[in-house]
C-alpha cells in the first residue's frame, strides 16, 4: 500500500512532515553522508543574525538525563555570509528551505526579512526565533517583553511575503496567550517548542558544567511538555505547528502527529543518531501501512480525548 505523507501549509507543499530543528543540522551539507536531503520534508537552517556571532565560551554542550543542555549562543557567520555561501547551495535543492532568524531589535528583524524577501525563490518560509535562552541582549531575555515580541513579528510580516513561523518556548510566559498574539500580529504558524532553560553541576569541581551557567534543555526529557503544548495550541488556535521536543523515534513522531502537529522538527536526535530523520520517515510509513492509513491527514489530529 502506498502511503501519502504530503503535508500542506499555507500554500506550501512538503513531501513529508519530517524536518530538522534549527541549530542541530549544521549550516550547509555536514549531514550529507547520513541524510538524503531530497527526502526531507523541509530543511530549517541554523539561526541567522544580521552580524556574525562568536557564540558563548566553551564548554557549551553537555549531556543530561534523557537529554542535553546547549548554550551555543547563536554562533553564526551572519547574514552576508549566508546569502553569499549558503543560499547558492540550497538553491540547487527542491526541498523547501525554512530560514531561522534572530535579532536584538525590530530593526534587525526588518533587515533580515528584507534580505530574505529577495531570496523568496529559495527561502520558502521564515522561522522567527523569539525564544533562545542562551544569549544576552537578545533571545528570551530581550524578547520577554511582549511588545518587542510583537514588534519582531510585525517587522518580518511587513517586509517578507513568505510563510512565517514564530518559535516559542514556555520560558516566555503563558505560551498559549503569546501564541495567539503573534498570530494576530502576522505569524502564519508556530514552532513549538524551543528548549527549556536548565543547568548542570560538576560535583567534583563544584562548578557549572556549562561556561554560560545555564543552557537550553532538549531531548526526550522535554517531550511530554512539548506534546502538551502542541495539543493545546492546535486545539485552541488551529494554527499550523512545527513540533519539536524529544522526537527521537517513529513512535515519538506519531504521537505528535496524533495531537495535530503539521511538521516534525528533529533536534537532539540528529546528534544521537545522524540518520534519525530517515528512520522517522520510514517508521511513519510503516505505521500507516500497518494501520491502513493511506494519507497522513487520516492520522493527524485524531487524539480521542
Amino acid at each position: 500500500m502506498t502511503v501519502d505523507l504530503t503535508t500542506k501549509i499555507k500554500g506550501l507543499t512538503f513531501k513529508n512532515p519530517v524536518t530538522v530543528a534549527s541549530g542541530t543540522f549544521g549550516t550547509k551539507d555536514e549531514y550529507k553522508d547520513f541524510v538524503d536531503y531530497k527526502k526531507l520534508g523541509a530543511i530549517i537552517t541554523k539561526t541567522i543574525t544580521v552580524k556574525p556571532r562568536a557564540g558563548n565560551p566553551m564548554p557549551r554542550i553537555c549531556e543530561t538525563a534523557s537529554g542535553m543542555l546547549n548554550a551555543i549562543g547563536l554562533q553564526n557567520k551572519g547574514l552576508e555570509d549566508f546569502l553569499e555561501n549558503k543560499i547558492p547551495f540550497f538553491s540547487k535543492m527542491k526541498t523547501p528551505l525554512i530560514v531561522n532568524i534572530a535579532g536584538e531589535s525590530a530593526g534587525d528583524f526588518e533587515k533580515l526579512a528584507k534580505a530574505l524577501e529577495k531570496e523568496k525563490k529559495v527561502v520558502k518560509a521564515i522561522e522567527v526565533n523569539l525564544s533562545c535562552p542562551n544569549v544576552e541582549g537578545g533571545g528570551t531575555n530581550f524578547m520577554k517583553k511582549r511588545d518587542r515580541i510583537l514588534e519582531a513579528i510585525r517587522a518580518v510580516r511587513e517586509n517578507a511575503p513568505q510563510v512565517i513561523f514564530a518559535k516559542l518556548s514556555p520560558e516566555l510566559g503563558d505560551l498559549l496567550e503569546i501564541a495567539g498574539e503573534v498570530l494576530k500580529a502576522g505569524a502564519d504558524g508556530l514552532s513549538i517548542m524551543n528548549t527549556l532553560k536548565g543547568m548542570a553541576v560538576d560535583i567534583h569541581k563544584r562548578t557549572p558544567r556549562l561556561a554560560n551557567l545555564t543552557g537550553g534543555l532538549s531531548g526526550p526529557a522535554i517531550k511530554p511538555v512539548a506534546l502538551r503544548y502542541v495539543y493545546e495550541v492546535k486545539k485552541k488556535l488551529k494554527a499550523p505547528v512545527i513540533a519539536s521536543g524529544g522526537i527521537m523515534t517513529a513512535q515519538d513522531a506519531i504521537e505528535f502527529l496524533i495531537v495535530g502537529a503539521d511538521l516534525l522538527a528533529v533536534g537532539t536526535g540528529n546528534f544521537v543518531q545522524p540518520k534519525c530523520t530517515m528512520d522517522l520517515i520510514r517508521g511513519i510509513q510503516e505505521y500507516c501501512r500497518e494501520k491502513g492509513i493511506e494519507h497522513l491527514d487520516e492520522l493527524r489530529g485524531t487524539l480521542k480525548a
